[in-house]
């Protein structure tokens, strides 16, 4: 096999270079790090006259005539470095290294006779980005270079606007995170862009502002509580001084609130309603939640179900910020064997008629029976359906399940 790199092949790997450092090139040249080259070697292991007549002077010729004719025609930017080698006693200078810096990789790119694929950027997009970071007097960094550049047009706005506001103010400590007054900010969009705001304005908001307290709304299941006469539906809030009405030994919590509203009569058991992704750190900080015997998870056979379970499992296996310590959760009616039972209430559409896509996500803390269901469910492939939604399956047969759970039967 030659060791002979072609010009074709040297400006393929100039273009791989590009994807590779693109974002360290444009933060150098607005005096962020050290300027980037771009380089190729073009006869690695060739550098002597043995060398050459390994490979055949045939194939060094014509090497040689195509990187002759290809260095004529360089873009400004490029060069081809050219060293000595010694071929039967002549020495001569032979192309060894191709050098570019990142205009000129982006025109011998575009070079027809290079016939490349083009670079997975638009450089004058990443110039203009990291410009309009550096004036809004954000971090410029190439790590933020990168996920500003995969933003949408629109989040770009909200970022730079975010960096401009919290300049402007110093102290975020009257507001909540969804409060948060920056022109052009959905309540939302700290949840998917929180990381990337901390990093491009050098300081993390989300740590910054008021807490969003915790409000709870459950449901007193417990006979004896019931048969007392007294409210049977409560809700309970993070530092007030409303106490729930007993402290369970089971907590279930549900996602759906007809099955928090309507669950059957359980000794010694509050039904709490979820509150999807988000709640499930929110939840694990409740302090008599934590301290019940049983903490169980009920919500839809679906991707987002056992996201939030796995969730909801994280949350509760670290320590709570009163020192509680961690705790297991047991769920019910989410295992293969469920899947199957309910099958018949299986959909593959969303309330708005639109295909429930599959997930790739990998939930580490699933049971190998919670897993088994999930993988059916969110298979890339074809699956018979991909949800089975929590209304659908009967009160009793959750109620009985969850029994199981407190008779250690489960």
């Amino acid at each position: 096999m030659s060791a002979l790199v072609t010009p074709k092949d040297a400006v393929a790997a100039v273009r791989r270079k590009v994807d590779q450092k693109w974002a360290e090139a444009v933060c150098a040249e607005l005096g962020v790090g050290e300027q980037i080259v771009f380089s190729v070697p073009l006869r690695p292991g060739v550098s002597t006259g043995k060398a050459v007549e390994r490979l055949g002077h045939a194939v060094w010729h014509e090497w040689h005539m195509q990187w002759r004719e290809f260095a004529s025609q360089l873009p400004t930017g490029a060069e081809v470095v050219r060293k000595a080698v010694t071929i039967r006693r002549v020495a001569g200078d032979f192309p060894a290294t191709l050098v570019t810096d990142l205009d000129g990789a982006v025109a011998l790119i575009a070079d027809t006779r290079a016939d490349a694929e083009p670079p997975n950027v638009a450089v004058d997009r990443a110039r203009a980005l990291a410009l309009m970071l550096q004036s809004a007097n954000a971090v410029l960094s190439p790590t933020t270079l990168r996920a500003v550049y995969r933003l949408q047009a629109v989040d770009v706005e909200v970022l730079l606007s975010a960096v401009t506001w919290l300049r402007q103010h110093p102290d975020a400590g009257t507001w909540t995170l969804r409060q948060l007054p920056v022109p052009g900010m959905h309540t939302k969009w700290l949840d998917t862009h929180g990381a990337l705001l901390r990093d491009a304005a050098g300081r993390d908001v989300r740590e910054e502002v008021r807490p969003r307290l915790t409000v709870v709304h459950l449901t007193y299941v417990d006979p004896e509580h019931i048969a007392s006469g007294r409210r049977r539906h409560d809700a309970w809030t993070t530092g007030d001084v409303h106490d729930i009405a007993y402290q369970p030994r089971v907590v279930l919590v549900v996602e759906n609130r007809d099955s928090r509203l309507w669950f059957p009569p359980v000794r010694n058991t509050i039904v709490v309603e979820g509150g999807g992704k988000a709640a499930a750190a929110l939840l694990a900080n409740v302090p008599w939640i934590r301290a019940a015997d049983h903490i169980v998870y009920w919500g839809d056979i679906d991707a987002d179900g056992y996201t939030i379970l796995d969730q909801f499992r994280a949350a509760l296996a670290e320590p709570a910020p009163d020192g509680a310590p961690a705790r297991p959760v047991a769920s019910i009616l989410m295992n293969a064997t469920d899947l199957h039972q309910y099958a018949q209430h299986g959909v593959n559409h969303d309330k708005a008629g639109r295909p429930i896509k599959p997930s790739a996500t990998t939930l580490p803390r699933l049971t190998e029976a919670e897993t088994t269901a999930y993988n059916i469910i969110a298979t890339a492939g074809p699956t018979p359906f991909r949800r089975i939604e929590q209304e659908a399956i009967p009160l009793s047969h959750a109620a009985t399940r969850l029994q199981q759970v407190f008779q250690g039967q489960d």
